[in-house]
Protein backbone atom coordinates (compact mmCIF):
# COMPACT_ATOMS: atom_id res chain seq x y z
CA UNK A 1 0.00 0.00 0.00
CA UNK A 2 0.92 3.67 -0.57
CA UNK A 3 1.77 5.93 2.26
CA UNK A 4 -1.67 8.12 1.47
CA UNK A 5 -3.41 5.01 1.22
CA UNK A 6 -2.18 4.14 4.87
CA UNK A 7 -2.76 7.52 5.91
CA UNK A 8 -6.47 7.92 4.70
CA UNK A 9 -7.29 3.88 5.71
CA UNK A 10 -5.76 5.43 9.12
CA UNK A 11 -7.88 8.77 8.85
CA UNK A 12 -11.24 6.60 8.09
CA UNK A 13 -10.88 4.01 10.80
CA UNK A 14 -10.18 6.62 13.35
CA UNK A 15 -13.06 8.87 12.36
CA UNK A 16 -15.49 5.64 12.80
CA UNK A 17 -14.11 4.76 16.18
CA UNK A 18 -14.34 8.26 17.51
CA UNK A 19 -18.11 8.50 16.32
CA UNK A 20 -19.05 5.71 18.33
CA UNK A 21 -18.42 7.95 21.29
CA UNK A 22 -21.22 10.14 22.48
CA UNK A 23 -22.36 11.44 26.16
CA UNK A 24 -25.64 10.09 26.83
CA UNK A 25 -27.98 12.62 28.76
CA UNK A 26 -29.74 11.90 32.24
CA UNK A 27 -32.90 11.57 30.83
CA UNK A 28 -31.53 9.26 27.76
CA UNK A 29 -29.98 7.01 30.82
CA UNK A 30 -33.40 4.81 31.30
CA UNK A 31 -33.58 3.80 27.90
CA UNK A 32 -29.74 2.14 27.94
CA UNK A 33 -30.78 0.53 31.65
CA UNK A 34 -33.95 -1.72 29.90
CA UNK A 35 -33.25 -5.01 30.10
CA UNK A 36 -33.35 -5.38 26.02
CA UNK A 37 -30.41 -3.60 26.31
CA UNK A 38 -28.28 -6.20 28.17
CA UNK A 39 -25.75 -8.15 26.81
CA UNK A 40 -27.16 -10.97 29.22
CA UNK A 41 -30.93 -10.65 29.47
CA UNK A 42 -31.64 -12.91 32.26
CA UNK A 43 -28.33 -13.26 34.04
CA UNK A 44 -29.62 -16.48 36.12
CA UNK A 45 -30.96 -18.54 32.89
CA UNK A 46 -27.67 -17.63 31.49
CA UNK A 47 -25.02 -18.70 34.36
CA UNK A 48 -27.87 -21.96 34.36
CA UNK A 49 -27.03 -22.58 31.37
CA UNK A 50 -23.29 -21.43 31.44
CA UNK A 51 -22.93 -24.38 34.45
CA UNK A 52 -24.76 -26.99 32.41
CA UNK A 53 -22.71 -26.67 29.47
CA UNK A 54 -19.53 -26.75 31.32
CA UNK A 55 -20.93 -29.96 33.40
CA UNK A 56 -21.78 -31.86 30.09
CA UNK A 57 -17.87 -31.21 28.55
CA UNK A 58 -16.22 -31.92 31.74
CA UNK A 59 -13.54 -29.58 31.47
CA UNK A 60 -12.15 -27.54 34.07
CA UNK A 61 -11.96 -24.30 33.11
CA UNK A 62 -14.19 -21.82 32.10
CA UNK A 63 -16.38 -21.60 28.58
CA UNK A 64 -15.14 -23.16 25.44
CA UNK A 65 -11.55 -21.79 25.63
CA UNK A 66 -10.39 -23.79 28.61
CA UNK A 67 -7.97 -26.76 28.13
CA UNK A 68 -8.37 -30.86 28.96
CA UNK A 69 -9.41 -33.63 27.25
CA UNK A 70 -11.99 -34.38 29.52
CA UNK A 71 -10.22 -36.37 31.67
CA UNK A 72 -10.19 -33.33 34.15
CA UNK A 73 -6.02 -32.63 33.43
CA UNK A 74 -5.03 -29.09 32.29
Amino acid sequence: MRRTERALMLLLGLGAWLSGCTAVAPWERGHLAKPQMALVPNPAQHALREHAYQSRESAAGWGEASGGGGCGCY
